[in-house]
């Protein structure tokens, strides 16, 4: 089956897919960005409880495969009465990988600033929360544009174990999966033309989080 024959039998298929997989690519970032910045502060709270919570939170969730998570929040979690449609068992299992490499992100940009900074918001009477809303997340949004962008391109490629779930209308990898088992002449093609999309869709991202990059960078 060659390109033309395939775009045009499952052309509206690819749409849906692509938007499928924007969809939930934008739906599961946002909601792991403020899961992160929620992990990461309460990673560097002065409550110990805290910290630790936060701390295996991630340790847990970024050293755990994305099948394997899908696996329990798809299929074990049914034995414990908690059944989610197909979708959002997905979703869940990426907003909480992404939510994990995102504290990490935010880590890293906390990390870049200086003490000094820390101190004079407290010599002026700020509490932790207001140093850490007026002075420590807003610079360390700006220091993880690039990571984030990084994170973004891996969320949209990590909604791809929605091909192990039965997903309708189906993501980009699920796709692919769903054409090789209807048309047995289809060979390479599916497998080429959703690596376009995805790696057309990376570029692009990778493009705008390089323009804001350049903006808010802070010069040290």
């Amino acid at each position: 089956m060659g390109y033309a024959e395939l775009i045009a039998e499952y052309g509206d298929k690819y749409l849906h897919a692509i938007w499928e997989t924007l969809s939930m690519t934008a739906v599961c970032f946002a909601v792991a960005m403020v899961l992160s910045i929620l992990i990461t502060v309460m990673r560097v709270s002065p409550i110990k409880p805290l910290r630790i919570v936060g701390d295996i939170y991630v340790q847990i969730f970024r050293n755990i495969p994305g099948v394997a998570l899908l696996v329990i929040v798809a299929y074990a979690l049914p034995n414990l009465k908690i059944a989610l449609p197909w979708k959002t068992c997905v979703e869940v299992t990426v907003i909480l990988l992404a939510s994990a490499f995102g504290s990490e992100n935010f880590m890293t940009g906390i990390n870049a600033i200086g003490v000094g900074q820390i101190e004079a918001a407290r010599s002026i009477g700020l509490t932790f929360g207001q140093t850490m809303m007026k002075v420590v997340i807003p610079q360390a949004l700006r220091s993880a544009v690039l990571p984030m962008t990084n994170l973004l391109i891996a969320t949209m490629l990590t909604t791809a174990l929605g091909s192990q779930v039965p997903l309708n209308p189906q993501e980009l990898t699920g796709l692919v999966s769903y054409i090789t088992t209807r048309s047995t002449g289809a060979g390479i093609v599916p497998f080429v033309i959703s690596a376009l999309c995805y790696a057309g869709s990376a570029v692009l991202i990778g493009m705008v989080g390089n323009s804001i990059d350049k903006k808010v960078r802070i010069m040290r």
